[in-house]
């Protein structure tokens, strides 16, 4: 009895919360990004729902579990691609605001084909901030991990006090600083960043991991790109290698390896959870785009 209850749990589905970024990302391959008053040619292009919760949410679903974006998406009529995406990838979207007329916000992506490395301009969602007001009902029913990318920083900031009162796990995309950080940081179990995250006066890992020690977050990672893995958890530190491979497209790598991560960080120690979303996130690196890894035979 104890054996059929046990694979029971093993074989639940978890649900994860990502909080921050929706953008529609209009992603084309080409030689290279162009200069002034140039035009090119892409040899590729691509449609999809952006931004770091959003393309965390993508992959925590693709790997089996169920995923709700909290962002701003609106009315307009170009949300029906997003809506349409995430459909077809099984994420649920809670709206922070549904009539909002405006446009979502639109990242336009160039990715070099002979090196994978890409070129964004966006608005992100300095237009499209929400308020505590505009969370609705228990979002937190049966969720079992949260993720916070710091671009609703006040509705994360609700989120993730309200998830430290459950005892839900929050997990933060550190892929750059952005103030008000500080105040989500008290609440945070991971603390999954880039090297580029730099909080005010820390200008080395050591400082920033210091920095992190100080609001009592005891799971830290920093990532490098190719390079290994730096983590400390429980006073131990060590680092993960990455998988080698060559790079077809980095975009949403960062993005993919926090959702990976949530979702192996349910069933694992945090090492292993990290060493494994690193295998997930090099993978995608192998084909144009942020879906297509899910899509081909791998």
């Amino acid at each position: 009895m104890t054996n059929l209850k046990s694979k029971i749990q093993h074989l639940k589905l978890h649900r994860g919360l990502f909080v921050g970024l929706v953008t529609l990302d209009l992603i084309y391959l080409a030689d290279a990004a162009p200069q002034n008053n140039q035009k090119l040619v892409a040899a590729d292009y691509t449609v999809a729902a952006g931004g770091p919760a959003t393309n965390a949410a993508v992959t925590f679903a693709h790997l089996g579990n169920y995923a709700t974006i909290l962002g701003v998406v609106g009315s307009h009529p170009m949300t029906q691609l997003i809506y349409s995406d995430l459909e077809n990838y099984r994420v649920a979207i809670a709206d922070l605001d549904p009539n909002k007329p405006t446009p979502s916000p639109v990242s336009s992506i160039i990715v070099s084909q002979a090196t994978g490395e890409r070129a964004v301009i966006s608005i992100n969602a300095v237009k499209t901030q929400a308020s505590n007001a505009s969370i609705s009902g228990n979002i937190l029913q049966d969720i079992d991990i949260v993720l916070i990318d710091g671009h609703q920083m006040e509705v994360g900031k609700a989120i993730a006090q309200a998830a430290k009162a459950e005892n839900i796990p929050v997990v933060i995309d550190g892929g750059s600083w952005k103030p008000g950080f500080e105040e989500i940081l008290p609440f945070v179990d991971y603390a999954v960043c880039s090297a580029n995250f730099s909080p005010p006066n820390c200008h080395a890992e050591v400082e920033v991991i210091d920095y992190l020690c100080r609001f009592g977050i005891r799971h830290i990672a920093i990532t490098h790109g190719d390079q290994p893995i730096t983590y400390l958890t429980s006073n131990h530190r060590g680092t993960i290698t990455v998988p080698r491979i060559t790079a077809v497209d980095t975009l949403g790598a960062g993005d993919i390896f926090h959702g990976a991560f949530c979702y192996y960080m349910l069933g694992d120690n945090f090492p292993n959870a990290l060493a494994q979303a690193a295998q997930i996130a090099a993978n995608s690196c192998k084909f144009f785009g942020t879906r297509r890894w899910m899509e081909l035979k791998q």
